[in-house]
């Protein structure tokens, strides 16, 4: 396979480039409505990107905890995360998120009638609910008996990508062609791209975002700074669930696993990885994470 001149939007600054900047705030608002399938009146005309650090711990030491948080022209906050490693607990991290962002919602005073709706998107570049077939699941919060959605104000999206295996020409619509995007673009040829997008100008310039000779060489230093760190964290991660295994077997897995996760959470403070790197590696909550620090 040849080269693809388009950088991997799975990367950590890659995503933020194409997603969390008000340059590119078209492509978010597309790539929402196309994923919840919002349209009519439903649909998102805008948006207000909002700071991603919603912990005034995590805030003082400038960390950030959430990929991208914005709202809408009604209020309803959106949060956005592309998930790379496969950590235990991701699905409560998204619903503590959620939860926070919620509740964040009182810093600006009113009552509990004017709080927003909080919808969670997760892209995962791994296998979440082994059980499921579908790429794509969507979350609410249902009555066990009448299945009435009663509770509007949380929802989550999860797009499995280990899960999506459609070659080109078998992409039918605007969720599939996203999550081809994915998956593949930096696999994607310029002689592909055209069978790719069809028509759609926003899907177009997303992958315009990723053509790598449009990049200057500071950012292109810095999408590989964050693939290297991608790719260490889960050499860490490998590595301290191999030990844990092996001590598991002689005092215990749970308690062998647990030691080694611990041990790479020190190893990534003490070079200086951002905490959200480490929560997204080691599934630590922040108030772990920050116990640990104090001992580094």
């Amino acid at each position: 396979m040849s080269l693809s001149k388009f950088l991997d939007p799975k990367n950590d600054f890659a995503f933020k480039r194409i997603f969390g900047t008000e340059k590119n705030r078209d492509i978010l608002i597309h790539f929402l409505n196309d994923i919840l399938g919002f349209s009519g009146k439903n649909e998102i005309k805008e948006v207000t990107f909002l700071k991603t650090i919603q912990d005034p711990e995590i805030a003082a030491q400038k960390q950030s905890i959430v990929d991208v948080l914005c709202k809408d022209d009604s209020g309803v906050r959106y949060i956005i995360e592309m998930q790379v490693a496969k950590t235990k607990g991701f699905e409560k991290r998204a619903q503590y998120y959620a939860a926070k962002a919620y509740v964040g919602q009182f810093n600006q005073g009113g009552e509990y009638e004017h709080l927003k709706e909080i919808i969670f998107l997760a892209i995962a570049d791994f296998t979440m609910f082994p059980g499921k077939p579908n790429y794509k699941s969507d979350h609410v919060i249902l009555d066990k008996h009448s299945h009435d959605h009663d509770l509007k104000d949380f929802s989550f999206t999860f797009i499995e990508l280990p899960k999506f295996n459609k070659h080109i020409d078998e992409l039918t619509n605007i969720v599939e062609r996203w999550t081809y995007f994915f998956k593949y673009a930096n696999e994607t040829s310029e002689a592909d791209l055209e069978r790719i997008i069809g028509h759609d100008i926003i899907l177009r310039k997303a992958y315009e975002e990723l053509n790598q000779y449009y990049w200057t060489k500071e950012e292109l230093a810095t999408y590989e700074e964050a693939r290297k760190s991608q790719l260490d964290a889960k050499a860490m991660l490998d590595a301290a669930i191999a030990e844990g295994e092996v001590k598991g077997r002689a005092i215990g897995e749970t308690i062998g696993e647990a030691k080694g996760i611990k041990k790479v959470a020190k190893n990534m403070l003490a070079q200086g990885m951002d905490i959200k790197t480490i929560i997204v590696v080691t599934g630590l909550s922040e108030a772990k994470i920050q116990a640990l620090k104090e001992k580094v």
